[in-house]
């Protein structure tokens, strides 16, 4: 079954790649080159807040993220050490 899944998918592959050639060109509008200054100016924004904030919200996330790891690393300790104890009372 897996074996025929893979002739399958790999027939399949085989076949698409050859249509994905045969696209259409692009429109006359689409192909010409343009150089920049003949272009109308448009609104930019600066990519340096985005990055910066960006890299913030995932930095915030790991520390949050270690943060929630360290509570229930500690809280496993806690319930390691009273079930030592209550087994070492229960021993005597």
């Amino acid at each position: 079954m897996l074996r025929r899944g893979l002739i399958v998918l790999s027939s399949l592959l085989l076949l698409t790649v050859p249509l994905m050639a045969f696209q259409q060109p692009p429109t006359a509008g689409q192909g010409g080159f343009v150089p920049l200054d003949s272009m109308p100016p448009r609104e930019q924004i600066p990519a340096a807040p985005l990055l910066i904030s960006s890299y913030a919200f995932f930095l915030v996330l790991m520390v949050f993220y270690l943060w929630t790891i360290w509570r229930r690393v500690n809280k496993v300790e806690k319930e390691m050490r009273d079930l030592e104890r209550r087994q070492g009372v229960a021993g005597r």
